[in-house]
């Protein structure tokens, strides 16, 4: 890609012409059912309870939720702002094409979370973070806490980011649009999205987030209590 780029700009012929690129395995994706989702947040320790709402309603990547700020929080459109991340221990702003940086609407189980969440972080700059402010170490979570959990509750060991690939079968399985939740995810196109979920696909209706908050309802989990156990 280097190479190409610099063909381009400097008009020449790059060495790499011809030569395939080496395959990349398919994503595995093994997201959580609603139950199982219902399960983890009623079960993790209440410090976290709101971090994996979000975590499992937005589709945020890693770096994302652990860059995510207040200012970028929008609670009067109800909408939240990738604009940042937290890439190799720094702030590292989004992409502005579509696939990083882009507008996510809450769901009433992530609004319910974030404002729990102010009112114990809302005074410093992130909104998951630790004593001292800086954002959370994505791997002492994960090992800390996610996985433990999913050992406790006796769930298949799964990466944190199956969170994401969670949001996205629950928008399909809501019957959101194609479009919407491909802008959710921060995919330019809808391509990615049905060779990556196509089996969770059912009959998609044009739809505005509405559909999500109606499944969430469905099942409780609008109104489920930041109480946790573990």
């Amino acid at each position: 890609m280097i190479l190409n780029e610099a063909a381009d700009r400097y008009d020449f012929v790059t060495p790499y012409r011809g030569i395939k690129s080496l395959k990349v395995p398919k994503t595995d994706v093994q997201p959580f059912t609603l139950n199982e989702v219902r399960l983890i947040l009623d079960t993790v320790r209440k410090v976290f309870h709101a971090y994996f709402t979000v975590r499992f309603f937005t589709g945020l990547r890693s770096s994302e939720i652990a860059g995510l700020k207040w200012k970028y929080i929008d609670f009067d459109r109800n909408q939240i702002l990738v604009r940042e991340a937290w890439v190799r221990g720094k702030p590292v702003y989004t992409r502005n094409d579509g696939a990083q940086q882009r507008d996510i609407n809450m769901s009433q189980p992530v609004i319910d979370a974030l404002k729990g969440q102010h009112k114990k972080t809302g005074e410093v700059e992130y909104v998951f973070c630790t004593r001292d402010g800086t954002p959370l170490n994505q791997n002492n979570v994960a090992n800390r806490v996610w996985y433990p959990l999913l050992r406790y509750l006796g769930l298949v060991k799964r990466r944190p980011y199956q969170t994401r690939h969670t949001a996205a079968t629950l928008w399909l399985a809501a019957g959101e649009s194609r479009e919407y939740i491909a802008r959710q995810m921060g995919h330019t196109t809808t391509e990615m999205l049905f060779r990556v979920y196509s089996r969770y696909v059912p009959n998609l209706t044009p739809q505005d987030g509405s559909a999500f908050d109606r499944l969430l309802k469905q099942h409780d989990m609008a109104g489920q209590s930041a109480e946790g156990v573990v």
